[in-house]
């Protein structure tokens, strides 16, 4: 991403007032400033994409990202302890970068990188520990969770059904789920709206908001949909 698509994507945010931008962390005190007299808020990552940092790296990141202007974190679990079902690391790691987050005034999303995880048991777990420690939000993918299949090809599934529905029945009702991945049309968007999900990360916002604009004739602050920066 370049400074110029920085500039558009913060413009096109404030033109269709959503939720957040999300970006990379580099870019927090940019975007902070660009958003600064709209309602928009800066989101950025954390232990992107492959959930690999320490502990400590996350929460350092965390840190400067709120620092610089963040208001929203979205973390990525540690996934090879989640697949190791190290449950006690998972727990700690979660709730550090949440009372890191809370700390600065910013609320906290948990990436689970479904894709990876190929056991429905590991999802429900991560369900449970995201509301046992009170985060804000789960979300089911970082966009990059490509797996090798059979025939060598790389796929990437993205926000599911299947997922979205699980991850709904798991949490507790003050968590909100974020579907992340695939999600590029009005229709999809009402799709997983039905499913529970409040907040869409999506890249094909002018798209999707224009079209429920012209179709059911909304306002566009109706729809709370995140722009992805990356």
């Amino acid at each position: 991403m370049t400074d110029a698509d920085l500039i558009a994507g913060c413009e096109l945010a404030k033109h269709y007032d959503v939720a957040t931008v999300c970006i990379k962390p580099y870019f927090v005190k940019q975007a902070a400033e660009l958003l600064k007299d709209s309602d928009v808020k800066v989101c950025t990552v954390v232990g992107f994409p492959h959930g690999s940092s320490t502990i400590q790296q996350k929460v350092a990141e965390t840190r400067q990202a709120c620092k610089d202007g963040a208001t929203e974190i979205d973390m990525v679990v540690n996934v090879g302890k989640v697949l190791s079902e190290d449950w006690r690391y998972v727990k700690k790691e979660i709730n550090a970068i949440l009372k890191e987050s809370h700390k600065h005034g910013a609320i906290l999303k948990v990436i689970f990188e479904n894709d990876f995880l190929p056991k429905d048991r590991l999802k429900i777990k991560l369900c449970k520990i995201c509301s046992i420690v009170g985060v804000e939000f789960v979300k089911t993918s970082t966009g990059y969770g490509y797996v090798k299949q059979a025939n060598g090809d790389y796929n990437y599934k993205g926000a599911t059904e299947h997922d979205l529905l699980l991850m709904r029945k798991y949490s507790s009702e003050k968590v909100q789920i974020k579907a992340a991945g695939g999600v590029r049309t009005l229709d999809g968007l009402l799709k997983v709206m039905d499913m529970g999900v409040t907040r869409l990360g999506a890249t094909a916002t002018a798209t999707i908001i224009e079209d429920a604009k012209k179709r059911l004739g909304l306002d566009a602050k109706e729809i709370t949909v995140t722009t992805a920066g990356y």
